[in-house]
């Protein structure tokens, strides 16, 4: 099976932890390819990864790659498949996640994304829409008669929350309750992480189990 993360936000570096997880998972480093959260934001023709914050999360962790690769509308279709053939890492960006649920349907990645041996990163928006469902909402303090629950690329079977303005106290409210009758919601604050490996979930930093409308913080096991 292959390794998914799954990262809230990090607002300065990897913790030590997770840089190690990383660092023992990731051997193949030919070729990162991330995927925009934001896909139509961007003016200039070519890309400048120091602005990437993904990207400096990596590197900060001296995960370095022989190429780099960056998919937005820039790129044509045909050489974005290319380059998800050849990945050794995906990493789907934070952003706007309908953004990129709706980029990934247009440029016919979603079932290459799925068939790919490569090790498989989200963070924030990349995150939400690696899990089997995720609910969108424009509003920050969100209600279930408000949402939109969206399908996923399901590389586990389970619902994803992360959002920078949201924690507990959001995810007590019930929001999620509705979706946890259906499947194991995990909602993360910021500064956490979840990784699955051979079927294995471990967890870093305040990540919360919603099962069957009840909420409980789970142990750190990263």
């Amino acid at each position: 099976m292959n390794t998914h993360y799954y990262f809230s936000w990090f607002n300065n570096f990897f913790p030590e932890k997770l840089v190690e997880r990383l660092q023992e998972d990731i051997t193949d480093r030919k070729s990162l390819v991330m995927i925009s959260a934001k896909p139509s934001d961007y003016e200039e023709e070519q890309v400048n990864f120091e602005d990437i914050t993904e990207w400096t999360w990596l590197t900060q962790a001296n995960l370095i790659f022989d190429e780099y690769h960056f998919i937005d509308y820039r790129m044509q279709k045909e050489e974005a498949h290319q380059l998800i053939r050849n990945a050794s890492v995906i990493f789907m960006c934070g952003g706007y996640p309908v953004q990129q649920h709706e980029f990934l349907a247009e440029y016919e990645l979603s079932d290459m994304i799925k068939n790919s041996n490569a090790i498989i990163i989200g963070a924030s928006a990349g995150a939400l829409n690696m899990a089997a469902k995720w609910i969108s909402s424009a509003d920050d303090t969100p209600k279930a008669e408000t949402t939109t629950i969206y399908e996923g690329l399901s590389f586990d079977h389970f619902a994803y929350e992360s959002h920078s303005r949201r924690d507990y106290g959001a995810f007590v409210k019930g929001y999620l309750f509705p979706l946890s009758e259906q499947m194991n919601v995990y909602a993360a604050e910021q500064e956490s992480a979840i990784r699955v490996k051979d079927g294995k979930l471990d967890i870093l930093g305040p990540v919360y189990l919603i099962s069957g409308s009840k909420i409980q913080k789970l142990i750190e096991t990263l």
